[in-house]
This record gives structure tokens, C-alpha cells and sequence, in this order.
């Protein structure tokens, strides 16, 4: 499934979202301009739009008014994407090269800044104090949660607890927001923005599980970067934990990490990669994966019925099962 066939009402919306994105980060100045739009272009899948759009439904659906959080959500998520290129040393993403790698660091970290500029000068125009202050926590989090991780870069004696609340920082959040700001931003009654963000919550943490997972056993062409790119940088994810947690496979996998880390990641990662796929990590993952799915439907249970939350639904599913 196809997550176009997924919006389909929604289709139109997206493409204006998609042009004010454009319009949005649009400058005078060449080199800034070409390094905004060169990650815009790559494409993505733009659930963070489609997000707001989907929990504005629950209200007064304005899209003028959802653009001014969905654009800025989008924004952030980019910037974001920017600066992890930079922390990562990552060459490619979306299977193109990465604004660090087409220019360098310097021009990946202002443009980067740049584009959180521009979200919170668009996110301004609404005179909704609460939308802003749960915007800016958000960003406070993310903040946390990257110095967590590259705190954590080989650091192969964390807990599960330890790096869930690191991707509830680094990636659900933003999710659960973007539903629960569409709710706020169309004046949706409180229950209704409350389930929203708890339905996002857990739909953001399955997306970044699968994504772990994916790092594992997806192929470069789906996945738009080289496989075990998460052990080649030092991010030990939910699969590799759970294998380090069986006793002959943590003899064998504990060396192989700490010679990816002695070669600062300029290594073949082949070899660990099999090892995790031959543990029972990426299963232990996948069943953790969908307990989120399953709570995030729970929540849609409290939501009215109607296409709106079959089109979220149907999201939880792909972002189940997607392999991109």
C-alpha cells in the first residue's frame, strides 16, 4: 500500500502543502537556497503534514491555518535530518548525497539553522500561545535526545528503557505533536487532541523501530542509504541490544562492535549486520513494533468513527509494515 492511495482525500491538500515547503525556504541568496531545497527535493514521505491535516479534521478545517503547522513541522524534521548528516558523517539519504556531503559541514549546519528559522517565522503568524509552547518543548526534547545519542555511540551496556526514551525524544514526539497541533490549530475539542497525540506517540515509536529494523534488513535502494549504516556510525539500536542480550551471541557480536568502533566506523559492517539478523533482535524488535501499532489503534478507539480515522489506521499499517 502506497501511502498516496492512504491520503487520497487528502491529495490535494498535500500539494499545496508541498509548494508553500518550496515557497517556504525560498531566498535570495544562491548557495543558501540550493542547500535548503536540496533534501526538499530528494521527496520523504511527508507523514508530519499529513499528520496535522488528518488531526484537523477533528475541528474546524482551515488549511490556510494547517499549512502554518504543518509547513513548520515539516521544516523542523528537515532541519533535523540536516544536522544528523553532520553528527552521523553520513554521505547519502533518500538515496541522494546529503547537504554536508554535496558541500560540506559548515554549509549543512547553517543550512540547517536556517530552515528552523524559517519554521518559527511561519509558525508565529498563528496567535495560539499553546501551539507554541508545545512546539517549542518538542524541540527541547529532540535537542536531548540527539546529545543522547551521540552519548551513547557504542555504548553497548544500555538498557531498552535507555534508548526508548532516546527515540521518544528523537522521533516520536514530533509525530505525536504534529496530530495533536492539527487538533489544537482547528480548535478540536481536548479529548480529541489528547487521543491524537497519544495515537502519534505510539505510531512514532513503531516508525522509528521499523526503521532500526530496516537499517538491518533493508536493501541501499529502499531504504536510500547502505545497510548497518546505524552500527558503521555507532548507534546501537533495539535489534542489536536485544542480540547482545543472548549470551553466545553477545561473545561473538561485543568484538565485532568494538572493531566497527576502533576503525571510527570505516569498516565493513557486513559481518555484525548478520550476526543481529541471526539473533532473535530483529524479531524481539518487530513484536515490540506492533504493541505500539496496537496502542496507537487503541487510542483511535476514543476518536468518532469515519474516513478520517480509517485514513489513520491505515497509516499505523503501513508504518507497520512499510520497507522505506
Amino acid at each position: 500500500m502506497k501511502l498516496l492511495d492512504i491520503f487520497g482525500t487528502l491529495r490535494k491538500d498535500m500539494n499545496v502543502i508541498e509548494r508553500e515547503l518550496s515557497r517556504s525556504i525560498d531566498t535570495d541568496h544562491a548557495l543558501l537556497n540550493e542547500a535548503s531545497l536540496h533534501l526538499l527535493k530528494a521527496g520523504g514521505k511527508r507523514l508530519r503534514p499529513a499528520f496535522v491535516l488528518l488531526g484537523g479534521k477533528y475541528g474546524n478545517y482551515d488549511l490556510e491555518r494547517l499549512s502554518h503547522v504543518a509547513v513548520p513541522l515539516e521544516l523542523i524534521h528537515m532541519a533535523s535530518l540536516v544536522h544528523d548528516d553532520v553528527i552521523d558523517n553520513a554521505d547519502t539519504r533518500r538515496g541522494q548525497l546529503t547537504v554536508k556531503s554535496k558541500w560540506d559541514n559548515r554549509i549543512a549546519m547553517y543550512t540547517g539553522d536556517y530552515i528552523y528559522a524559517k519554521a518559527l517565522v511561519i509558525v508565529a503568524r498563528l496567535q495560539n500561545p499553546e501551539i507554541h509552547r508545545v512546539l517549542a518543548k518538542a524541540m527541547v526534547q529532540m535537542s536531548i535526545g540527539e546529545m543522547e545519542q551521540i552519548r551513547d555511540f557504542f555504548n553497548t551496556e544500555q538498557t531498552v528503557r535507555r534508548y526508548l526514551l532516546r527515540i521518544r525524544r528523537k522521533t516520536a514526539l514530533l509525530i505525536a505533536i504534529s496530530c495533536q497541533l492539527g487538533g489544537l490549530a482547528a480548535d478540536a475539542p481536548a479529548a480529541y487532541t489528547r487521543q491524537l497525540y497519544r495515537y502519534g506517540y505510539n505510531v512514532g515509536m513503531a516508525f522509528q523501530i521499523r526503521d532500526d529494523v530496516l537499517d538491518l534488513c533493508g536493501t541501499e535502494k529502499q531504504i536510500g542509504k547502505p545497510p548497518g549504516s546505524d552500527l558503521r556510525q555507532g548507534n546501537i539500536t533495539l535489534p542489536v541490544l536485544y542480540a547482545l542480550q543472548e549470551q553466545d551471541m553477545q561473545r561473538t557480536l561485543l568484538p565485532e562492535i568494538q572493531r566497527i568502533h576502533e576503525s571510527d566506523g570505516a569498516t565493513d559492517v557486513t559481518r555484525a549486520v548478520e550476526m543481529v539478523k541471526q539473533s532473535r533482535g530483529i524479531e524481539r524488535a518487530e513484536q515490540l513494533a506492533d504493541r505500539y501499532i496496537q496502542k496507537a489503534m487503541d487510542a483511535l478507539q476514543q476518536l468518532p468513527e469515519g474516513k478520517t480515522r480509517k485514513h489513520l489506521q491505515e497509516i499505523a499499517h503501513f508504518v507497520a509494515k512499510r520497507s522505506h
